[in-house]
């Protein structure tokens, strides 16, 4: 009663507004002022595997299946056909495919590493019997590879590297200057670009041959010098110049004009905006146009054996290992061994001579398949 007299009709509202002023919005069963909130004010909550009213997916959807007519049922279950065979055949079309691009691989692995008595084996098939590194090293000593002078490796290393690097840079500035700047014969000169795509080297390499040896007027002759491939590097005219430069300005027109406008902005000139502004945004694309030419430099056998006459490459070595292998294992040019005797030999020299670029590209794959998506080749 004395409770009763003390609560004035001032301090009731009072109360009832601390009551009711709880956030209902907090239905968190963790939160202390959760038990104050009405069961009727909090939301429901289904489990994952729960639809509305409780029912879990496969009542709701036995429910829904009801009222389905004929074309609707035969369309439901076609669907759950395909989605239950679908990772099957996917599963069988990605392994066959593997399986065939990595069948010459095996077998230069297998061959390799094998004796070639083992080729007149008919019980061997991939696993070698008798393994061994002798037709390995034999086959790099063949091959010169081990030698001081005129060493195949390092002359391809001098050549790839640096025409790959040269390359990169001046079919960059190009793809930068056709992809930003409006400037007269700009489409003449893409579609001189287009038809260095499409014109294969053979048409031009006499033209370069003569122009070459009579160098300066005829005052100098760069024949059997690199120089003969690091000119073309540095005017964008190497092996496949044309692609990189569609490569670079297919990039560069994709980046937002704002990013030279704010450069220009701060006082940057066209060059200072390259170099600052849009290198950095297009590394994957450098990256993926410096593999490409990495592996075209160092698979290439038609324009290195028309400009260089003692100078060796890795892809001239293994043009001719053939005869190479008569002279350095039988001591004869002209033996007549046959080729299932000799292809020991043959596939160890493939397998060394593409065992860098498998390495390059095993270091590099995430990042060549990310230069590929955005350099304009796909999508």
């Amino acid at each position: 009663m004395d409770f009763e007299k003390n609560m004035t009709p001032e301090s009731a509202p009072e109360q009832e507004v601390q009551e009711t002023a709880v956030p209902v919005s907090r239905s968190d069963p963790d939160h202390p002022v959760a038990s104050y909130v009405p069961d009727s004010a909090k939301p429901v909550v289904h489990e994952e595997h729960e639809v509305g009213s409780g029912m879990t997916k496969k009542e709701a959807m036995r429910i829904r299946m009801r009222y389905m007519n004929k074309s609707e049922l035969a369309y439901l279950r076609r669907k759950r056909i395909f989605e239950k065979c679908w990772p099957v055949f996917r599963f069988l079309i990605l392994f066959g495919l593997g399986f065939v691009i990595l069948t010459p691989l095996i077998f230069m692995i297998s061959y390799g590493f094998r004796e070639n008595k083992d080729m007149t084996d008919p019980t061997v098939m991939w696993i070698p019997r008798h393994v061994t590194l002798r037709i390995m090293k034999q086959t790099v000593n063949a091959m010169g590879l081990t030698q001081k002078s005129n060493n195949p490796l390092v002359n391809t290393l001098i050549i790839n590297i640096g025409c790959s690097l040269c390359q990169v840079v001046t079919c960059a500035l190009t793809g930068y200057g056709f992809a930003r700047f409006k400037f007269k014969g700009r489409g003449v000169l893409f579609a001189i670009v287009i038809l260095m795509i499409l014109v294969p080297t053979q048409i031009i390499s006499i033209p370069l041959y003569s122009m070459f040896r009579y160098f300066l007027f005829g005052s100098v002759n760069l024949i059997d010098k690199k120089l003969v491939m690091y000119l073309p590097a540095l005017t964008a005219n190497g092996i496949r110049a044309g692609l990189m430069i569609f490569i670079f300005r297919q990039f560069f027109r994709g980046l937002p004009k704002e990013l030279e406008d704010a450069a220009y902005l701060d006082g940057c000139g066209p060059f200072k905006t390259f170099l600052q502004v849009m290198v950095p945004n297009a590394g994957s694309s450098f990256l993926t146009v410096f593999l490409f030419s990495i592996v075209w430099y160092w698979n290439d056998y038609y324009v290195v054996s028309s400009f260089f006459m003692n100078t060796k490459t890795i892809s001239m070595v293994l043009k001719n290992l053939d005869g190479t292998l008569n002279i350095a294992i039988f001591n004869n040019a002209n033996a007549n061994v046959s080729a299932r005797e000799k292809i020991v030999w043959l596939e160890a020299g493939c397998l060394v001579s593409i065992t860098p670029l498998l390495i390059l590209y095993a270091c590099l794959q995430k990042h060549f398949t990310e230069g590929i998506e955005r350099s304009g080749l796909v999508g």
